[in-house]
């Protein structure tokens, strides 16, 4: 049986925790002689860290940059220091990672003279992350008697388009490589420890999958190689009916669809990249999600067709919060083609993501949700191009979330909407903008952001999703 497993970046945070996961690891190659394959992450916080560097290179700020470096190859060194190896084992480890913080050191310095942090760069650097846990986890493995090798995704066998920061998998030339390269150690006992989130173009530079790629990793590594089973382990004991956060009785989710899974991920749940599906789907390759804190729970199990919770409409209700609304209106959209077109391609030329849509049958205006962050950009590319020619005004919303309601039983049952809306009313609270797709296994909407919890609570309570485990 192959297993590709995900560990997440709090559960290699600490020397105590990279030997707990050893221990998972080791648990599972040594039962009944299963080949396994591991992707890590890197520790919480490290890539936000390197992003940090790379913002205070562009500021010319030379003393925060390494600063911050100097945190990063410190903490890595701790964790070796603070793990109980064998001798021999801590000095290998040990030169290791003075390798790898020599290459950082000298990239950070070249890039520091010349001011500038271009997108092939920025995913160079970011790549340390994870390059820099995988060593101490794989020579963890050895100390404990498991036959580990530790390898980037680059090494493995990853190649990607050159969308520097988004890159996505060559799945044809990925699978012969990973077949190739990783076929062999699996045959000769050898647990891969791969870097989660980094892939390589076809002019081998190093490219990453997105935040939270490494869950990306795992599913592609699955794919090429047919896996029985994937597991992405965590802090959390699975994918849930609300965030805990903000839902104190939410409920793990035993079991969910890809679909549904997907549309979760899409709408803001934690642990699972967004597209980590797309390289199992037509497998049917099954993901569980699980707690390496609490090995007592067997989390969520994703499959392609769920028989799960059968009573039950909603199955999660979801918020993405820190997002914008912008409102384009303009008479002379009305009958025009290609008016929608022209604004998603001039914001799309930006690198701005419209999260969620919405325009009425009157053509006369166009909604759109992106990020906070990406506001600004957005409203100048739009008021540069397009204003005072096919649209007349440009309306802001600052601070709005989107909630989504998503279960698989929403399809084709009626009176969903009335419940939820009528749900939300009775808070007081204003519904901005709504859309559902066609396949009905969402139903999205956007209130201002002050509002966004009060709505989560209302609509679980509504479906009664605190007892979906009690059915």
């Amino acid at each position: 049986m192959l297993t590709v497993m995900k560990f997440g970046g709090n559960t290699v945070a600490t020397a105590e925790r990279v030997s707990n996961t050893a221990s998972i690891i080791r648990s599972y190659s040594t039962s009944n002689n299963n080949k396994l394959i591991v992707v890590v992450s890197a520790i919480k916080g490290i890539t936000d860290e390197l992003i940090s560097i790379c913002d205070s290179i562009k500021r010319r700020d030379e003393h925060l940059t390494n600063t911050i470096l100097s945190n990063i190859i410190n903490k890595h060194k701790d964790i070796v220091n603070n793990l109980r190896l064998q001798e021999s084992n801590r000095e290998e480890l040990s030169s290791v990672i003075d390798a790898l913080a020599n290459e950082l050191s000298s990239v950070i310095k070249g890039l520091l003279l010349i001011k500038e942090v271009t997108p092939r760069s920025m995913d160079y650097i970011l790549s340390f992350g994870e390059r820099f846990i995988t060593p101490i986890l794989c020579y963890a493995l050895r100390d404990i008697g498991v036959k580990a090798e530790y390898m980037s995704g680059k090494d493995a066998g990853i190649v990607t388009d050159s969308t520097y920061g988004n890159a996505k998998p060559l799945m044809d030339t990925t699978r012969l490589r990973i077949r190739h390269r990783l076929e062999p150690m699996l045959d000769n006992g050898i647990v891969p420890i791969v870097t989660g989130f980094i892939g390589v173009d076809q002019y081998d530079n190093i490219t990453t999958l997105g935040r939270g790629g490494s869950d990306y990793t795992a599913t592609i590594i699955a794919s090429c190689l047919d896996a029985d089973e994937i597991i992405l382990w965590s802090d959390v004991d699975g994918l849930m009916t609300a965030d805990p956060k903000i839902v104190k009785n939410a409920q793990v989710l035993r079991e969910v669809s890809y679909s549904e899974a997907m549309e979760m991920a899409l709408f803001g749940a934690k642990y699972l990249h967004p597209r980590a599906l797309e390289p199992v789907l037509d497998k049917g390759i099954p993901i569980r999600i699980r707690n390496a804190f609490n090995l007592e729970e067997q989390g969520t199990l994703i499959v392609k067709n769920s028989n799960a919770y059968p009573n039950k409409i909603v199955k999660a209700v979801t918020a993405i919060k820190n997002m914008a609304l912008i409102d384009v209106r303009g008479t002379s959209m009305i009958g025009s083609p290609g008016t929608a077109g022209k604004i998603f391609s001039i914001l799309g030329n930006d690198g701005i993501n419209i999260v969620m849509i919405s325009q009425g049958p009157s053509e006369s205006s166009i909604s759109m949700v992106v990020r906070k962050s990406d506001l600004d950009k957005a409203v100048n590319a739009l008021e540069l191009n397009l204003l005072g020619k096919v649209i007349k005004s440009i309306n802001v919303t600052d601070d709005v979330a989107i909630i989504a309601v998503v279960g698989s039983g929403m399809r084709g049952t009626k009176g969903v909407a009335a419940r939820v809306f009528n749900a939300v009313a009775r808070q007081g609270i204003n519904v901005i903008m709504i859309a559902q797709g066609s396949s009905e296994l969402n139903l999205a909407f956007v209130v201002e952001h002050a509002y966004a919890d009060d709505a989560v609570k209302a609509l679980h309570e509504e479906f009664e999703l605190h007892n979906i485990n009690n059915n």
